[in-house]
């Protein structure tokens, strides 16, 4: 799977950590910053990873700031974009079973390397069910559209 990645300077750490999982299960990782500790805005790298996935260039991103929260709201402004933020991996499953998210975001200062990697795979190795969950998918899209 080719995966988006991108943090703010409070995620670099666990974002080269993830990088480093996911090459090893054979993903193609595409690292859109940033590329040190030194302080950033998030807005930036949400929105970069958002439109990457929105436009097809990777299959899902990862964003990683303290809380996952505020990289989160930035790259859900893309069309397009559900991004979650997970503490836990049953959420992050649920949220490919059930809303689709193509997204998932955690914070750095909320847990550590092992739980991230639990969320990654959960939420990479989960599929969208569709059927009864289309109908809030088309609901979400037609609020995005102005037009729900």
């Amino acid at each position: 799977m080719k995966i988006a990645i991108g943090c703010d300077h409070v995620g670099y750490q666990l974002k080269l950590h993830i990088i480093k999982y996911l090459q090893s299960q054979g993903h193609e990782v595409v690292d859109f910053g940033t590329g040190s500790e030194e302080r950033t805005d998030y807005p930036i790298y949400g929105k970069k990873v958002a439109c990457s996935v929105a436009n097809g260039e990777t299959e899902r991103g990862i964003l990683i700031c303290g809380t996952g929260v505020g990289i989160s709201l930035a790259a859900n402004k893309v069309k397009g974009i559900r991004a979650v933020v997970c503490s836990e991996p049953y959420s992050a499953k649920l949220s490919r079973q059930h809303n689709n998210s193509n997204i998932v975001a955690f914070g750095a200062r909320v847990i550590g390397s092992a739980t991230a990697e639990m969320i990654v795979d959960e939420f990479l190795n989960a599929e969208y069910e569709g059927g009864r969950h289309q109908r809030r998918i088309d609901m979400i899209s037609a609020i995005e559209a102005g037009e729900f």
